[in-house]
């Protein structure tokens, strides 16, 4: 039977899918209706990539560790404290004291050790609850001890700098053993957590629903639930936040971030964070195995007039793969491609590539894509002005993700894409090294290889000084930038919009939306 909370939240909800933009939607107070830009894959973090995904789970698991409120200082959260040994291969934590799981459960050292081991051990009974695509970030784990039921220990094969940076993030979300245990692969439609909210109802392609988990450790949440909706096109997202179908709207489309800020009912909020948005070229096959190529691309995209034009000025020229908000890692002595259509076609001629047809995958939307669609349709028309004719195939978010995820090779010349990340070894080293090809479980989409690259970044993520781990991430952006396995467009200062009956709602460089501290009048 559905609580009391359940029913306001899914009355809302139904009520808010059939409403029309003739009248002013009167969403109930205390239940605050998200607007997300696609249908989740799955609700177990482990499972998951995509920020759009997280937004939702930072809600209803926590980690041992989170991110400090507008930082990407790891504090804590189900671990109390922690110890780091002097050769930086031993963390030894502390757990939190009378937490539970959703489902009733107790959290404890077992609990955590499950829950790494799961994604780690091939030979776990679980394993196969997967796959878990980004089980990279702990891969320097070789053992998990577990001495007593509030002490946890992970020993590493090497130091490993972005470690607690990486527990923070949804990877890292601790999810309950007795529900993995009783759903098997079906976890990810019914998920158990200790977070702030409760898992309460999922309908596909129309909602997410969860609700207060008034026992959390960190206190009770001001809201009584949350309804995620799934708005995939950004005109009916618009429509619906004016109308008041929704409370919060993120990722606005860039055409009507002015339009809500002037607008006394709506309050806009910025925040920046490390974005990167680029084109995955095929470096394996075709015209992009060719170095000379891929800069002739760089040079061809009118990067400037997309930020302008198309961005509304909500995002900046990428200068290479490293986000600038990464100030400690970013190398400001990069400059980004200028537009030289000149100095493409004459890298075109010597190449022997003056004219080339090309597949080029665009997304509908997803998870920082910003305004993709018409991006992709500009990209096309400055190609063509150098000779190269793009074919456009447009997808779904997830659709699209399943076939550029898997590899380019046989299918693709180029794609759209976009990462927000925790760390600057996260990116390059997921998508850049050239053992993180697709057949190995990576993000090398383009199958790009640099032997020298593998190394920088294979030194920089055990190398606990900062200034020195600093020098390697610089040395490897200038390399990425000259072979160009991607083209650099855009770095994004993220948005959204809430209702003015949203109270003490604040974006996370972390790209996350932390809902515990938000009213809702």
């Amino acid at each position: 039977m559905l609580s009391h909370v359940r029913r306001i939240a899914c009355a809302a909800a139904l009520a808010i899918v059939a409403f029309h933009a003739s009248a002013q939607a009167q969403t109930p107070p205390g239940v605050l209706i998200v607007a997300q830009i696609a249908e989740p894959k799955s609700l177990d973090p482990h499972a998951v990539t995509a920020v759009n995904d997280f937004r939702i789970l930072m809600n209803v698991y926590d980690g041992l560790v989170r991110y400090k409120s507008g930082t990407l200082e790891p504090e804590p959260a189900l671990a109390t404290a922690w110890e780091i040994s002097p050769d930086g291969k031993t963390y030894t934590f502390q757990l939190r004291e009378g937490v539970t799981f959703h489902d009733g459960t107790p959290f404890d050292a077992e609990a955590v050790k499950f829950n790494f081991e799961r994604m780690l051990d091939e030979e776990h009974p679980f394993h196969d609850t997967g796959p878990f695509p980004l089980a990279f970030f702990f891969s320097s784990v070789e053992t998990i001890e577990a001495p007593d039921a509030r002490t946890v220990v992970f020993n590493l094969k090497e130091p490993y700098a972005p470690f607690l940076s990486n527990l923070a993030y949804p990877t890292g979300l601790i999810v309950s053993p007795a529900a993995v245990q009783e759903h098997g692969k079906d976890f990810g439609r019914n998920p158990s957590g200790t977070g702030a909210f409760k898992f309460a109802e999922w309908e596909s392609n129309s909602r997410v629903v969860v609700e207060a988990n008034d026992d959390y450790w960190d206190g009770a949440p001001n809201l009584q639930a949350v309804v995620f909706r799934p708005i995939t096109d950004a005109n009916t997202r618009v429509a619906e936040m004016l109308s008041g179908g929704v409370d919060l709207m993120v990722e606005v489309p860039p055409d009507n971030v002015s339009q809500f800020a002037d607008d006394a009912n709506f309050t806009v909020h910025e925040q920046a964070g490390p974005h990167v948005w680029f084109l995955i070229l095929n470096t394996k096959e075709g015209p992009f195995a060719d170095k000379r190529v891929r800069q002739a691309v760089n040079y061809a995209i009118d990067k400037q007039a997309l930020v302008e034009n198309v961005l509304q000025g909500t995002a900046e020229v990428a200068a290479g793969p490293t986000p600038p908000a990464f100030a400690w890692a970013y190398n400001e002595n990069l400059e980004p491609y200028r537009h030289d259509p000149d100095k493409a076609r004459q890298l075109l001629a010597e190449a022997g590539v003056e004219s080339a047809d090309l597949t080029f995958y665009v997304t509908e939307g997803g998870s920082g894509m910003l305004d993709p669609v018409a991006m992709g349709a500009a990209i096309q028309a400055d190609l063509a002005e150098v000779g190269l004719d793009a074919e456009i195939e447009t997808y779904e978010w997830n659709t699209f993700l399943g076939k550029v995820n898997p590899g380019l090779e046989g299918k693709a010349d180029m794609a759209e894409m976009a990462w927000m990340t925790n760390d600057p070894d996260t990116l390059p080293y997921l998508t850049l090294r050239s053992e993180a090809m697709p057949e190995n479980g990576g993000f090398n989409s383009g199958y790009y290889a640099n032997e020298e690259v593998d190394r920088l970044l294979e030194q920089a993520r055990r190398e606990t000084d900062q200034q020195k781990r600093a020098g390697l991430y610089k040395q490897m952006q200038e390399i990425v930038h000259e072979d160009a396995p991607w083209a650099f467009v855009a770095n994004w200062k993220q948005n959204a919009a809430a209702s003015a009956r949203v109270e003490n709602f604040e974006l996370q460089p972390s790209f996350f939306l932390l809902l515990h501290d938000v009213r809702k009048n």
